[in-house]
């Protein structure tokens, strides 16, 4: 924490912080605009955030990821391959239909299976039959003991089975289907404009102080300060790292600041032998370098990541050495962040043949994470100096997703080489080794994210042993060992773990949370 430089003047400034009398609507930018309203679409951080205002999971978590009751009041296993969730009664839809048992059978069935997903909620519903018991008791059985149950079914969102488990995303985005149990109800939805919510006054839990959200997307952090300065907006994410130390200086401002769970990190193809984006010097053909140990190793220590969270992320960031930071179930205590070394970069290069070097892209989002596009030139500068001639290449994540998940022949993955990042949705190791590590298996829904298609039996074997593993610190080891190896295999190359942060207007405060997510209910007036 010592790297995040502004942390002590932002909460100065939020002491100066006095509480007027507010309205009760609420207007937020955002910098990342969620792709769909469909809450199954795509198991994307916008998205989430986003489909948890309208749609409840049968558990919810908190600001710091700790589980708590949501549709479910309680849940356990009752034998080693069940598990059995009472479910809340008396809760409605937003149209006034009840919600029962149904709604989980057919939103665990409906969310790993959506049309065209970039990436599917399948790491966390696969291996799982929901079958229900009574209309407010339900039991997932698993082929073998499964200790992380609670964990996985707090990401799935849960739909109407009258009107949104067949519905499509289009319906979703009309608003049609767009009706859930949540402390909001779906307004409107007009992309690259705005989203509406209004408050579900009948909601079964503690009910939102904000009556309308309007939800504004504003790609520039530019543009986001001035509508927040110019009283456009009430509050925004995404807080550029370089206008962070003004605002806080700003009385008129409160700002919030966290260290999230998402590690920002490099893919890279460990499969085609033929990379479309990896060349040899001049542009021929070259069998893919990157499937070599010692390149992979040679790109890490090629990267100077220190200079990435001081220069590039203004000090708001902590680099990364492995899945998610410390204090994480399941965060190994033998990894560190690869040290700075071009000199040892060159020499791994030369002995893995290709001392001379060659040519690649890297592809990134421009509108997805903290500074991304930057990020993506700060490396290909990087890697250049060291004799890998690299390109780079940013777009909209809405276009990136779709082309890095399934964009080459037979809906492959189109990129050589990727800057992405992913947040643990439940909160623990085992998320990101399934779906960014694990062998690319659809039928049992490992690899949702493997855009390397990085393969490795030794660590799927961990993985399977330790999601069978009731007894905590045996798992956590074994969680560990597997991110051990995988991490010491290049699988991915870390670089470093967002800091993000909030501003509001005067008498206005966030609640930040470790998932990064924006959600009205954490507003709170001061």
């Amino acid at each position: 924490m010592k790297s995040i430089r502004h942390s002590l003047a932002i909460l100065a400034a939020s002491t100066l912080i006095s509480a007027p009398a507010l309205a009760d609507e609420l207007t937020i930018a955002l910098a990342s605009e969620p792709t769909a309203m469909d809450p199954h679409f795509h198991n994307l951080g916008p998205n989430n955030a986003m489909s948890r205002h309208i749609f409840d999971r049968l558990i919810l978590q908190n600001e710091k990821q700790q589980l708590m009751p949501g549709l479910a009041t309680e849940w356990g296993p009752i034998d080693d391959l069940t598990w059995e969730f009472k479910l809340r009664q008396g809760v409605k839809y937003h149209d006034g239909s009840d919600f029962n048992a149904d709604d989980i059978v057919c939103s665990f069935e409906r969310a790993p299976n959506v049309p065209n997903s970039p990436s599917s909620f399948a790491t966390y519903t696969k291996g799982k039959t929901v079958e229900k018991v009574d209309d407010h008791t339900i039991h997932i059985k698993t082929a073998s003991p499964y200790p992380l149950m609670a964990n996985d079914v707090s990401t799935i969102p849960i739909v109407s089975s009258e009107a949104g488990c067949d519905g499509t995303t289009e319906a979703f985005n009309n608003g049609s289907a767009t009706i859930g149990t949540g402390p909001f109800k779906f307004v409107s939805y007009s992309p690259g404009d705005s989203i509406i919510v209004e408050r579900n006054d009948d909601y079964w839990g503690d009910k939102p102080i904000w009556s309308k959200v309007t939800f504004k997307p504003i790609k520039s952090g530019p543009a986001r300060v001035a509508a927040l300065l110019a009283g456009d907006v009430d509050m925004i994410e995404g807080v550029p790292t370089t206008d962070i130390t003004t605002l806080a200086k700003n009385a008129d401002l409160a700002l919030s600041q966290g260290v999230s769970n998402r590690v920002i990190y490099l893919h890279l193809d460990h499969d085609r032998a033929d990379s479309p984006f990896v060349k040899a010097n001049g542009g021929g053909a070259i069998d893919n370098p990157l499937r070599k140990l010692e390149v992979r190793q040679a790109i890490s220590r090629a990267i100077n990541r220190d200079a990435i969270v001081d220069r590039v992320m203004e000090g708001v960031a902590i680099k990364a050495g492995q899945l998610l930071p410390e204090g994480f179930f399941g965060v190994s205590d033998n990894l560190s962040p690869v040290g700075y070394d071009p000199d040892g970069a060159k020499e791994l290069l030369a002995k893995a043949g290709v001392g001379d070097g060659f040519e690649l892209t890297i592809h990134g989002p421009n509108d997805r994470y903290i500074n991304d596009s930057k990020i993506a030139e700060a490396i290909g500068q990087m890697l250049t100096r060291i004799g890998i001639k690299t390109q780079v290449e940013t777009m909209p994540r809405s276009v990136y997703f779709k082309r890095a998940s399934r964009g080459g022949p037979g809906e492959t993955p189109e990129f050589s080489f990727i800057l992405v990042g992913w947040g643990a949705g439940s909160g623990e190791a085992s998320s990101p080794l399934k779906s960014l590590i694990a062998t690319h298996t659809p039928d049992k829904g490992w690899g949702a994210s493997n855009r390397g298609r990085y393969s490795n039996p030794e660590v799927d074997a961990l993985v399977t042993k330790a999601l069978a593993t009731v007894d905590d610190e045996d798992r956590e080891a074994l969680l560990a060992q597997a991110t051990e190896i995988a991490i010491n295999d290049a699988a991915i190359i870390p670089l470093h773990y967002q800091v993000n942060t909030w501003a509001a207007k005067k008498g206005l405060k966030y609640i930040a949370r470790t998932d990064e997510a924006t959600l009205a209910i954490g507003v709170v007036k001061e």
